[in-house]
């Protein structure tokens, strides 16, 4: 049987609401279900359990796997935030900023033991097979957050490069935990890299659009604009606009956001108005719409057909906000 996108979140949550966590020593735990019980999107279990009825397995037998990428995307998240410093995750106080970094650090250690305890629910010829993806998938997500920070302080960041950070730090977990769902229902080597690379072209676009909504975003939907400008981060757009412009126009780039003589307001116009001198949104519009399309022609080109794909072109479309 094929579940439904909302019936597939509504499965897991099933699943993550009855997780048992000890209470004590609360400052241990206390924060892993704070941050576990915090909303987001669900995207990595609901993709792997997509991916594993899709290819005709079970919701059910996938569900430690869904588990654990759940536990440890949220465990990334807990030493990220130590990382950047934030004081606010989800609309809400960071585990961070909460309890301080000593106890991030602990308790994110501890889900991500968890996230392997979850794993090791697995039959033991599964595990096998999936052991290797998911630990893969994890180096690469702190080989993308390395990238990402050594950024802050590289004088030019090519757009290759970007490219290949964000395939590491956002892409990594939606292409492993879809990877994972097609073996689990035991998907042919071939069809199970097509999927793959079906959730990384996925991610890749899904990443651009944050990048691009941060600056051309709306804020009425809830997205405040111009952060990434502020902090001044290494954005697809900064990094094209970067590789665009003259040289005065990169000391601008590079200093406006230091600047104490101007609001925030001022240097976010500044920043954008060569973004837009530059052209820098159409070539970031273009780039988006080139992994999508490349993202939904990999799926195409799976053996399974398009009836029992339906469900993982819905899960792409309503990721990057599209009606069809």
């Amino acid at each position: 049987m094929i579940h439904s996108n909302d019936k597939i979140l509504e499965l897991f949550e099933a699943s993550l609401n009855q997780m048992q966590t000890p209470e004590e020593p609360e400052l241990l735990y206390a924060p892993i279900i704070y941050s576990m019980s915090g909303g987001g999107k669900r995207l990595r279990p609901v993709l792997l359990l997509l991916t594993a009825e899709a290819f005709g397995g079970s919701a059910e037998e996938a569900m430690p796997a869904a588990m654990a990428v759940e536990v440890f995307h949220n465990f990334t998240l807990l030493h990220d935030d130590i990382m950047d410093n934030a004081d606010v995750r989800r609309g809400k106080p960071s585990v961070y900023a909460k309890w301080g970094g000593n106890v991030a650090i602990l308790s994110g250690d501890a889900m991500l033991i968890t996230a392997y305890k979850h794993l090791a629910q697995l039959k033991a010829e599964q595990l096998c097979r999936v052991m290797p993806i998911f630990n893969s998938m994890a180096l690469e997500v702190c080989e993308g957050q390395q990238y990402d920070m050594d950024f802050e302080s590289k004088e030019k960041v090519s757009v290759v490069e970007y490219i290949r950070m964000i395939e590491l730090k956002t892409s990594a977990l939606l292409s492993g935990s879809a990877m994972i769902g097609a073996t689990l229902a035991g998907a042919s080597d071939d069809d199970a890299k097509k999927i793959y690379r079906f959730a990384t072209e996925l991610g890749l676009a899904f990443q651009l659009q944050d990048d691009m909504l941060d600056s051309y975003g709306d804020e009425s939907l809830g997205k405040k604009i111009g952060g990434d400008i502020l902090e001044g981060k290494q954005t697809y757009l900064m990094v094209q606009a970067m590789s665009r412009a003259t040289e005065e126009q990169r000391e601008v780039l590079r200093t406006t956001h230091l600047r104490t003589d101007i609001d925030n307001i001022q240097k976010i116009a500044i920043v954008k108005a060569l973004y837009d001198e530059l052209d820098v949104k159409h070539a970031t519009e273009q780039q988006i719409e080139l992994r999508f399309e490349r993202a939904l022609t990999v799926l195409d080109s799976v053996s399974i057909g398009a009836e029992r794909t339906q469900y993982l072109r819905e899960f792409a479309r309503n990721l990057m906000g599209r009606k069809k």
